[in-house]
């Protein structure tokens, strides 16, 4: 997903938008659960599959300790 832009001469260009103002929010559309991993995934502008994986993976490692920061950001976040 990326935005377009416009120069100082109009012109439109693809990409980034440098100083925008971003912020976090849950992405209830792209929600398995409480839309974390998709409200992560847009603000970095990845797909979800990978956050989610990577959720996954952590709990596994982390003996369930990601439970507990998926929560805390499902209840802090929007």
């Amino acid at each position: 997903m990326s935005r377009i832009e416009r120069s100082e001469r109009g012109e439109r260009r693809d990409g980034p938008i440098i100083g925008a103002d971003k912020s976090f929010r849950l992405d209830r559309r792209d929600a398995k659960l409480a839309g974390v991993c998709g409200g992560i995934a847009n603000y970095f502008d990845v797909d979800a599959f990978w956050i989610r994986l990577g959720f996954v993976a952590g709990t596994i490692i982390g003996f369930g300790s990601l439970v507990l920061v998926y929560i805390a950001i499902a209840l802090i976040a929007d």
